[in-house]
């Protein structure tokens, strides 16, 4: 028997308790236990994360058979990319705009060279992977499910305000400057979640549907939870 509307979004809401949030990497980095070096990496492993978005949005959009569900989602990839790049030091040559624009500033007011973020040469392998993996089901399976796997976003206004007031609070040596992709994406993300929420509990009627949805929604919470245990061990050895 399937879930009735409000069962479903409960089920789904309950992932919550898988969220990133809950690891101890981001409970100390929060409390302000992180050193500069760790925040770094979390910065340089998230960037990853962050160049990846628009191609697994992108999947979704081309699993998608729903017009007007496409141009919904297609302003995901407008906030990530920008709708026209930013002009680069020398003709010809364009940087990033949008929120990856956002993230090299965020990598600058942490004290990152962004050149060294962008070629990737401190991306760990277990984040490489998380990312990759994410980026696959979402290719791979019903634009659906990978819209569901997106409801993470049902947990993450409150986390990136906490994060805000936490790193202001622990860490004054970050540049303020670095903070406009949080506090752009926060009203942002509100918005996006009610929709999906909406798209998911609309078009997952029966309950091996929406058993799927609650995986994938699991799934992309372990994608999270496992690039932090990479930036996590990866501290633990030096």
């Amino acid at each position: 028997m399937a879930l009735t509307r409000d069962e479903f979004a409960a089920a789904l809401y309950a992932q919550g308790s898988r969220y990133w949030d809950k690891h101890p990497f981001h409970v100390r980095l929060h409390a302000g236990g992180a050193s500069p070096e760790e925040l770094r990496s979390w910065v340089v492993n998230r960037w990853y994360y962050q160049a990846c978005l628009s191609q697994k949005n992108a999947a979704i959009i081309a699993n998608c058979p729903l017009p007007e569900v496409r141009r919904r989602w297609l302003a995901r990839l407008s906030f990530q990319d920008g709708t026209q790049p930013a002009a680069g030091p020398q003709a010809g040559i364009t940087e990033p705009a949008g929120g990856l624009a956002d993230w090299l500033a965020l990598a600058a007011a942490v004290g990152l060279d962004p050149a060294e973020m962008t070629d990737l040469r401190h991306l760990l392998p277990g984040a490489r992977f998380a990312v990759d993996a994410y980026v696959t089901f979402c290719r791979t399976h019903d634009w659906v499910l990978g819209a569901a796997a997106a409801l993470t976003e049902l947990f993450s206004p409150d986390h990136m305000r906490d994060r805000v007031a936490a790193w202001r609070q622990h860490y004054p040596w970050i540049d303020p400057a670095g903070y406009a992709y949080f506090e752009t994406r926060i009203p942002v993300v509100r918005a996006d979640s009610s929709f999906t929420l909406d798209l998911v509990l609309d078009h997952c009627r029966n309950r091996l549907q929406q058993e799927a949805a609650i995986a994938a929604l699991a799934f992309k919470c372990d994608v999270l939870w496992a690039m932090l245990d990479a930036i996590e061990h990866a501290g633990c050895r030096r």
